[in-house]
């Protein structure tokens, strides 16, 4: 039995010792920056040597996650997209850091998913089905940006062209767990790929027009990122794109 407990923890070992081989390999060979590489590529670089050290099987079900989403999006045609883990002090740590972190060109580059819910729906609408007149929106805004809740209200208000009474919108922060129930992601690791419920989504129109078109955004993970281009993205999610955030000279309130 000792000799089966030490070639196993050998076995592990050299496991481990493979994994950061590869890890070194990949930072080398493969460039962070370069958006033009296969997805398949791409969804290697960014893998931190932590997440082995919990074991295989920690490890697989990452990969196995990461794998799903990257063939979601590889089925619906994207061309361009990158998945990087990154530190568990990720989001502790500035947004240059971060920036640098996933070699994003700017932080206005850096972006977040977040879900809203219809606090004044008519007790006919419980779910996603109608997207224009949906319980629950999820809504992508740069870090750099502030949501502004009065600019969603009016816009979703505006997709129905008046036949619902504006006073029946009122989105609001939806509830972290029913957040998780509907997306199948946690907090800080929302992502509108893959998502357990079919979300509409609406995009900052601020984030269309960044140059060059690629932004970041959660991974179904909170360690790990994902890298679009934006017309993929568009083209795959098909969101509403909208002015959802605050500029200098607004002076609603939410």
């Amino acid at each position: 039995m000792e000799k089966e407990d030490s070639a196993l923890a050998a076995l592990q070992e050299r496991q481990l010792r493979i994994l950061a081989s590869i890890q070194r390999l990949s930072s080398l060979l493969l460039l962070p920056n370069d958006h033009s590489q296969s997805a398949t590529l791409n969804s290697q670089p960014g893998i931190l040597l932590k997440e082995y050290q919990d074991g295989p099987t920690l490890a697989a079900s990452h990969q196995n996650h990461q794998n799903r989403l990257a063939k979601i999006l590889t089925a619906a045609g994207a061309t361009g997209f990158t998945f990087k883990r990154v530190p568990s002090n990720y989001y502790q740590r500035s947004f240059e850091e971060r920036r640098d972190l996933l070699g994003a060109t700017s932080i206005d580059h850096l972006c977040k998913s977040i879900v809203m819910v219809n606090t004044q729906a008519d007790a006919s609408v419980k779910d996603c089905s109608d997207r224009k007149n949906s319980k629950y929106y999820v809504i992508i805004v740069q870090y750099t940006a502030r949501l502004n809740a009065e600019k969603v209200r009016q816009f979703v208000h505006s997709l129905n062209e008046g036949r619902i009474p504006k006073k029946r919108f009122n989105l609001r922060l939806a509830p972290e767990e029913e957040s998780n129930r509907l997306t199948g992601f946690e907090h800080n690791a929302v992502t509108p790929i893959g998502m357990r419920t079919d979300i509409p989504v609406i995009l900052s129109d601020a984030i269309v027009k960044l140059e060059p078109d690629y932004f970041w955004l959660g991974g179904g993970e909170v360690d790990l990122k994902l890298g679009i281009k934006t017309l993929d993205f568009t083209q795959i999610v098909k969101p509403f794109i909208t002015d959802c955030t605050y500029s200098s000279d607004d002076t609603t309130v939410c």
